[in-house]
């Protein structure tokens, strides 16, 4: 069992080894890079050694990490606790393997080393001109909030685009931006725990990035609320109900009732076309005729899953069972070809009116 988990090490490590080598780490790519004196300064010390010895093939040698695969772990102190890092460390999380050989003196040193470097004091606000904040807030956002909102603000794999934010817009000197950095976004933004002048500092370069997206007229990334709007409602509704087939499974006082209120623009838009993680059911037929049925589970060629109306999680070999499934996200796929432009702003249209 030891080999098969140092094999798996292994091979998780090739895996960031390759990405470092793909990819351009993320202090060379913002103009406020992340500083590398954090290591050197503290290169002799036993935490830094740790730290290039476990972590640095895949974070990089400055903690900078290798978006979008591998978070910097510069900041991290910001957001986790240095139980949560150990916790992290010992069991893993998504690509990265658990090192739970990893404890006593050496993980220590590595939870010293990594929350050290974030207890210098950000410069306070009356001191520091606009861009001198802004810079500072550009490297917070680059080691704490660009893994998910994208290096520039304007969203990224997970995060909205930041420079088309209400909450930005009405923000004040990181008053309102500021509330959503500290109590976090559940369940995908964490909470932070940035000190007044950091907010400042971070609310400063976002605000530099709303406006300089805003003189670039014509030439905006992200897609406006607005740019969803231009269908006829009472067209989209008659689709909904008739050749889209869409209340054969769905009901505007039902299941989407309010739908317009929980997503917005282009995220509706997106939940429209692909229900991204919408359960599958299947039904099971048993040798001896028997059904059962319940939430898909597992499926491949040689084994069908399920769990039950109670959570029992079953499984058959395919070769013995006869099944059929229930993939709600497959009737979207099977629009995609019989859309038409009008079909899909029609439909947007009348989604939005449902609050």
């Amino acid at each position: 069992m030891r080999r098969f988990r140092n094999i798996a090490v292994l091979a998780a490590l090739i895996v960031c080894l390759a990405l470092v080598i793909r990819q351009t780490p993320i202090h060379a790519a913002a103009h406020a890079a992340v500083a590398p004196a954090a290591v050197q300064e503290s290169g002799d010390s036993a935490g830094a050694k740790v730290y290039a010895d476990n972590c640095a093939i895949c974070h990089g040698d400055h903690r900078e990490g290798n978006l979008p695969a591998i978070p910097p772990l510069t900041g991290v102190g910001h957001h986790l606790n240095d139980q949560q890092i150990a916790a992290i460390v010992h069991d893993g999380k998504g690509v990265m393997p658990g090192n739970p050989d990893l404890k006593g003196d050496d993980l220590a040193a590595l939870l010293h080393f990594l929350l050290s470097s974030d207890e210098a004091a950000a410069k306070p606000a009356a001191t520091a001109s606009a861009y001198e904040l802004a810079e500072k807030g550009s490297v917070l956002f680059q080691q704490n909030c660009a893994f998910c909102h994208g290096r520039d603000t304007m969203g990224g794999e997970s995060g909205p685009d930041l420079t088309q934010s209400k909450i930005v817009v009405a923000d004040v000197n990181g008053d309102k931006i500021g509330e959503v950095v500290h109590a976090g976004r559940p369940p995908k933004m964490p909470a932070f725990n940035f000190s007044n002048a950091e907010i400042e500092s971070l609310a400063a370069y976002i605000h530099a990035q709303e406006a300089a997206a805003r003189s670039r007229k014509g030439d905006r990334r992200g897609v406006a609320v607005a740019d969803l709007q231009t269908g006829d409602a009472a067209a989209g509704k008659q689709y909904f109900d008739g050749a889209g087939t869409c209340a054969r499974c769905h009901s505007a006082t039902g299941d989407l009732a309010g739908v317009a209120n929980r997503y917005q623009g282009l995220a509706l838009e997106r939940r429209m076309l692909y229900p991204e993680g919408a359960k599958s059911k299947v039904t099971v037929t048993l040798p001896t005729g028997g059904r059962l049925a319940g939430t898909l589970a597992y499926l491949d060629e040689f084994t069908v899953a399920l769990r039950d109306a109670g959570g029992q999680y079953r499984s058959w070999p395919t070769s013995r069972v006869k099944y059929t499934v229930d993939a709600p996200d497959e009737a979207h796929v099977v629009l995609f070809g019989k859309y038409t432009d009008a079909d899909i702003h029609n439909l947007m249209a009348y989604l939005q009116t449902l609050r």
